[in-house]
Protein backbone atom coordinates (compact mmCIF):
# COMPACT_ATOMS: atom_id res chain seq x y z
CA UNK A 1 0.00 0.00 0.00
CA UNK A 2 1.64 3.40 -0.90
CA UNK A 3 0.69 5.92 1.43
CA UNK A 4 1.23 9.86 0.19
CA UNK A 5 -0.16 12.34 2.59
CA UNK A 6 1.43 15.59 2.92
CA UNK A 7 4.10 14.79 6.29
CA UNK A 8 4.54 18.13 6.87
CA UNK A 9 2.48 19.97 9.63
CA UNK A 10 2.53 23.64 9.94
CA UNK A 11 0.50 25.79 13.13
CA UNK A 12 0.52 29.17 13.83
CA UNK A 13 0.51 28.89 17.89
CA UNK A 14 0.43 32.39 20.13
CA UNK A 15 2.57 32.54 23.22
CA UNK A 16 0.72 32.73 26.06
CA UNK A 17 1.33 34.37 29.81
CA UNK A 18 1.60 31.36 31.50
CA UNK A 19 4.53 30.06 29.06
CA UNK A 20 6.88 32.88 29.97
CA UNK A 21 9.86 34.36 31.94
CA UNK A 22 9.82 37.86 33.83
CA UNK A 23 11.52 38.79 30.78
CA UNK A 24 8.09 38.48 28.80
CA UNK A 25 9.91 35.78 26.51
CA UNK A 26 8.58 32.40 26.28
CA UNK A 27 10.48 29.88 28.38
CA UNK A 28 13.16 27.27 26.78
CA UNK A 29 10.72 24.25 28.27
CA UNK A 30 7.71 26.19 27.12
CA UNK A 31 9.30 26.27 23.33
CA UNK A 32 9.77 22.88 23.51
CA UNK A 33 6.10 21.79 24.69
CA UNK A 34 5.32 23.69 21.83
CA UNK A 35 7.16 22.10 19.53
CA UNK A 36 5.43 18.61 21.04
CA UNK A 37 2.48 19.73 20.91
CA UNK A 38 3.15 20.70 16.64
CA UNK A 39 4.61 17.06 16.47
CA UNK A 40 1.59 15.64 18.12
CA UNK A 41 -0.99 17.04 15.66
CA UNK A 42 1.42 16.20 12.70
CA UNK A 43 0.78 12.56 14.12
CA UNK A 44 -2.98 12.52 14.64
CA UNK A 45 -2.86 13.84 11.03
CA UNK A 46 -0.87 11.10 10.00
CA UNK A 47 -2.86 8.31 12.16
CA UNK A 48 0.33 7.62 13.89
CA UNK A 49 0.04 8.94 17.32
CA UNK A 50 -0.10 6.63 20.45
CA UNK A 51 -3.80 6.49 20.63
CA UNK A 52 -3.35 4.90 16.74
CA UNK A 53 -0.84 2.40 18.11
CA UNK A 54 -2.30 1.70 20.91
CA UNK A 55 -4.20 -1.77 19.36
CA UNK A 56 -0.51 -2.77 18.31
CA UNK A 57 0.92 -2.10 22.04
CA UNK A 58 3.59 0.52 20.65
CA UNK A 59 4.75 4.07 21.36
CA UNK A 60 6.42 6.36 20.43
CA UNK A 61 9.45 7.49 22.58
CA UNK A 62 11.83 10.42 22.42
CA UNK A 63 15.31 9.28 22.46
CA UNK A 64 17.64 12.83 21.60
CA UNK A 65 17.04 15.92 20.92
CA UNK A 66 19.75 18.93 19.57
CA UNK A 67 18.21 21.96 19.82
CA UNK A 68 19.08 25.71 18.52
CA UNK A 69 17.48 28.66 19.68
CA UNK A 70 18.33 31.77 17.68
CA UNK A 71 15.85 34.52 19.34
CA UNK A 72 12.79 33.33 22.21
CA UNK A 73 9.22 34.93 20.95
CA UNK A 74 7.54 37.56 23.57
CA UNK A 75 4.23 36.82 25.04
CA UNK A 76 1.67 37.73 22.33
CA UNK A 77 3.50 36.86 19.17
CA UNK A 78 2.23 34.45 16.77
CA UNK A 79 4.64 32.22 15.87
CA UNK A 80 4.41 29.18 12.75
CA UNK A 81 5.93 25.86 14.09
CA UNK A 82 7.01 23.29 11.21
CA UNK A 83 7.46 19.42 12.07
CA UNK A 84 7.62 16.59 9.49
CA UNK A 85 9.61 12.90 9.85
CA UNK A 86 12.47 12.72 8.55
CA UNK A 87 13.97 9.60 8.01
CA UNK A 88 14.34 6.17 8.88
CA UNK A 89 16.76 3.99 9.64
CA UNK A 90 17.29 0.44 11.79
CA UNK A 91 15.24 0.58 14.74
CA UNK A 92 15.56 4.66 14.95
CA UNK A 93 12.76 7.38 13.38
CA UNK A 94 13.28 10.88 12.90
CA UNK A 95 11.93 13.89 13.46
CA UNK A 96 12.18 17.85 12.73
CA UNK A 97 11.03 21.07 13.58
CA UNK A 98 11.71 24.35 12.87
CA UNK A 99 9.97 27.60 14.50
CA UNK A 100 9.47 31.09 12.73
CA UNK A 101 8.18 34.67 13.40
CA UNK A 102 5.47 36.28 11.73
CA UNK A 103 7.50 37.49 9.09
CA UNK A 104 8.98 34.28 8.74
CA UNK A 105 12.41 34.60 9.86
CA UNK A 106 13.83 31.38 11.58
CA UNK A 107 13.57 31.88 15.70
CA UNK A 108 14.07 27.81 16.50
CA UNK A 109 15.14 24.64 14.98
CA UNK A 110 15.67 21.03 16.05
CA UNK A 111 16.56 17.45 15.35
CA UNK A 112 15.32 14.34 17.31
CA UNK A 113 16.03 10.71 17.50
CA UNK A 114 12.91 8.18 18.26
CA UNK A 115 12.07 4.72 18.96
CA UNK A 116 9.07 2.23 19.11
CA UNK A 117 8.49 1.08 22.67
CA UNK A 118 6.54 -1.99 23.65
CA UNK A 119 3.99 -0.46 25.94
CA UNK A 120 3.54 -3.98 28.23
CA UNK A 121 7.22 -5.52 27.88
CA UNK A 122 8.58 -1.76 28.41
CA UNK A 123 11.35 -2.58 25.32
CA UNK A 124 12.01 -1.23 22.03
CA UNK A 125 9.68 -2.71 19.53
CA UNK A 126 10.41 -2.76 15.63
CA UNK A 127 8.90 -0.18 13.03
CA UNK A 128 5.95 -1.53 11.37
CA UNK A 129 6.64 -2.06 7.65
CA UNK A 130 3.69 0.62 7.03
CA UNK A 131 5.40 3.51 8.17
CA UNK A 132 8.29 3.03 5.65
CA UNK A 133 5.64 3.57 2.60
CA UNK A 134 5.28 7.78 3.74
CA UNK A 135 6.78 9.94 1.19
CA UNK A 136 9.15 11.72 3.51
CA UNK A 137 11.06 15.16 2.55
CA UNK A 138 14.37 15.18 0.88
CA UNK A 139 16.90 14.28 3.04
CA UNK A 140 19.18 16.85 1.45
CA UNK A 141 16.36 19.31 3.09
CA UNK A 142 16.09 17.90 6.65
CA UNK A 143 18.41 19.16 9.36
CA UNK A 144 21.19 16.82 10.88
CA UNK A 145 20.73 13.91 12.41
CA UNK A 146 21.59 14.53 16.66
CA UNK A 147 25.07 12.47 16.76
CA UNK A 148 26.36 14.38 19.06
CA UNK A 149 28.45 12.64 22.45
CA UNK A 150 27.89 14.18 25.69
CA UNK A 151 30.79 13.97 28.42
CA UNK A 152 30.44 12.68 31.89
CA UNK A 153 29.41 14.91 34.97
CA UNK A 154 33.15 14.39 37.18
CA UNK A 155 32.39 16.44 39.75
CA UNK A 156 28.83 18.30 39.96
CA UNK A 157 28.74 21.80 41.25
CA UNK A 158 25.13 22.16 41.95
CA UNK A 159 22.27 19.90 42.51
CA UNK A 160 18.46 20.01 43.01
CA UNK A 161 16.17 17.07 44.25
CA UNK A 162 12.81 16.28 42.72
CA UNK A 163 9.86 13.52 42.96
CA UNK A 164 7.80 12.38 39.97
CA UNK A 165 4.14 13.68 40.91
CA UNK A 166 0.81 12.13 39.63
CA UNK A 167 0.57 15.50 37.26
CA UNK A 168 4.05 15.14 35.98
CA UNK A 169 3.01 11.95 34.10
CA UNK A 170 2.52 12.29 30.60
CA UNK A 171 0.18 9.78 27.64
CA UNK A 172 2.79 7.26 28.25
CA UNK A 173 2.80 6.88 32.23
CA UNK A 174 6.18 8.26 32.71
CA UNK A 175 7.70 11.42 33.26
CA UNK A 176 7.34 14.13 30.73
CA UNK A 177 9.89 14.66 28.60
CA UNK A 178 10.29 18.27 28.75
CA UNK A 179 9.75 17.72 32.45
CA UNK A 180 13.83 16.00 32.13
CA UNK A 181 14.61 19.23 30.46
CA UNK A 182 13.07 21.67 32.94
CA UNK A 183 14.49 20.33 35.79
CA UNK A 184 18.06 20.00 34.36
CA UNK A 185 17.42 23.69 33.90
CA UNK A 186 16.50 24.57 37.20
CA UNK A 187 20.11 23.54 38.11
CA UNK A 188 21.99 26.42 36.75
CA UNK A 189 23.45 28.81 38.49
CA UNK A 190 21.26 32.25 39.34
CA UNK A 191 23.64 34.49 37.77
CA UNK A 192 22.90 32.87 34.45
CA UNK A 193 19.41 32.74 34.78
CA UNK A 194 18.87 35.50 35.37
CA UNK A 195 21.55 37.17 32.91
CA UNK A 196 21.13 34.71 29.59
CA UNK A 197 19.06 32.73 27.65
CA UNK A 198 19.51 28.81 26.78
CA UNK A 199 21.14 28.92 23.50
CA UNK A 200 21.79 24.92 22.39
CA UNK A 201 20.82 22.26 24.19
CA UNK A 202 21.90 18.54 23.53
CA UNK A 203 19.98 15.90 25.35
CA UNK A 204 19.84 12.10 25.13
CA UNK A 205 17.33 10.32 26.97
CA UNK A 206 18.01 6.58 28.81
CA UNK A 207 15.41 5.47 31.02
CA UNK A 208 11.83 6.01 32.48
CA UNK A 209 11.18 7.89 35.49
CA UNK A 210 7.81 6.69 37.13
CA UNK A 211 5.62 7.93 39.51
CA UNK A 212 6.81 8.96 42.99
CA UNK A 213 10.31 8.42 41.52
CA UNK A 214 13.07 10.82 43.67
CA UNK A 215 15.01 12.24 41.35
CA UNK A 216 18.37 14.37 41.68
CA UNK A 217 19.56 16.83 39.00
CA UNK A 218 22.87 17.65 38.99
CA UNK A 219 25.21 19.88 37.00
CA UNK A 220 29.08 20.92 36.33
CA UNK A 221 30.49 24.01 34.77
CA UNK A 222 32.42 23.79 32.40
CA UNK A 223 32.97 27.46 31.39
CA UNK A 224 30.78 30.43 31.68
CA UNK A 225 28.38 29.25 28.71
CA UNK A 226 28.75 25.70 28.91
CA UNK A 227 27.16 23.21 31.50
CA UNK A 228 26.27 19.62 31.51
CA UNK A 229 23.29 18.09 33.19
CA UNK A 230 22.42 14.57 34.25
CA UNK A 231 19.02 13.18 36.08
CA UNK A 232 19.94 10.38 38.71
CA UNK A 233 17.23 8.34 39.94
CA UNK A 234 18.29 8.32 43.99
CA UNK A 235 17.07 4.16 44.65
CA UNK A 236 19.26 2.63 42.66
CA UNK A 237 21.88 5.69 40.95
CA UNK A 238 20.73 5.02 37.29
CA UNK A 239 21.39 7.72 35.02
CA UNK A 240 17.65 8.43 33.45
CA UNK A 241 18.95 11.18 30.82
CA UNK A 242 22.19 13.56 30.36
CA UNK A 243 22.55 16.92 28.56
CA UNK A 244 25.07 19.68 27.38
CA UNK A 245 23.62 23.06 27.06
CA UNK A 246 25.39 26.31 25.83
CA UNK A 247 24.14 30.01 26.85
CA UNK A 248 24.14 33.04 25.53
CA UNK A 249 23.34 37.27 26.85
CA UNK A 250 20.04 37.87 27.19
CA UNK A 251 21.23 41.22 25.93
Amino acid sequence: MQISPNVIFKGPYTIRSYEIDRRKKVTAPGLIQLMQEAAMQNVINLNISVWDLEDQQISWVLMRKQLTIFRLPLLGETIEIETHPAGFERVFTYRDYKVYDSEGALLAQAASTWLLMDTVKRKMAPIPPYLFDYNLPDPASCLPRPQFKLSKIEEPTLEKHFEVNWFDLDFNGHLGNVKYVRWMLETIPDKVLENAELEQLQIAYKMESHWKDKIVSQTQQLSENKFLHRLVREKDQRELAAACTFWKNSG
